[in-house]
């Protein structure tokens, strides 16, 4: 079984979505075009094997393809909603201070792609409810203790120390 894409069930505010989805209407409309454009281009030069113009938009137009695939997976399967409720339990949207294998860390429970969006250049980290550490405290709470296996295999203890919401 492969594992789940962290765009898959994204949780995402509205202005994040609002911002993708801009993103996503721009490189699948008039940048395609671009690129399809200086593809022609470039093909009307001559030779396709030394012509570096088109080997570089071809290059270009895979990267934006990939891109837009992305995106709309991203948007289709993406819970848009507001900020988590002050409630205690560890949810997208939440600022976690837990104990990691002893150290103390605080982050942001949420999806990466709207990490711009909320912490702006804080210097906050942010993680997947999709990555093994967010999967194991999600629907935990202060006091909780959890563990998960890291991708090397090992075991990670983890203490939830705090969880609330982010105002932004």
């Amino acid at each position: 079984m492969s594992e789940t894409p962290e765009t898959e069930g994204a949780w995402l505010t509205q202005e994040a979505y609002d911002r993708l989805k801009k993103e996503l209407d721009h490189i699948s409309g008039p940048y395609r075009q671009e690129i399809v454009d200086r593809i022609e281009a470039a093909r009307d030069e001559g030779d396709l094997k030394e012509n570096g113009g088109y080997h570089a938009a071809r290059e270009e137009q895979s990267k934006n393809e990939g891109r837009i695939q992305q995106l709309t997976n991203l948007l289709e399967n993406a819970t848009v909603g507001e900020f988590a409720e002050d409630n205690g339990v560890v949810e997208a949207g939440m600022i976690v201070t837990a104990k990691i294998a002893g150290n103390e860390m605080t982050f942001l429970l949420g999806s990466r792609e709207v990490a711009e969006d909320l912490v702006g250049d804080s210097d906050l980290e942010v993680y997947s409810l999709r990555s093994p550490l967010g999967a194991a405290i999600a629907g935990h709470k202060a006091g909780d203790k959890v563990s998960y296996e890291a991708p090397n295999g090992k075991s990670i203890e983890v203490e939830i120390l705090e969880a609330k919401p982010f105002r932004g």
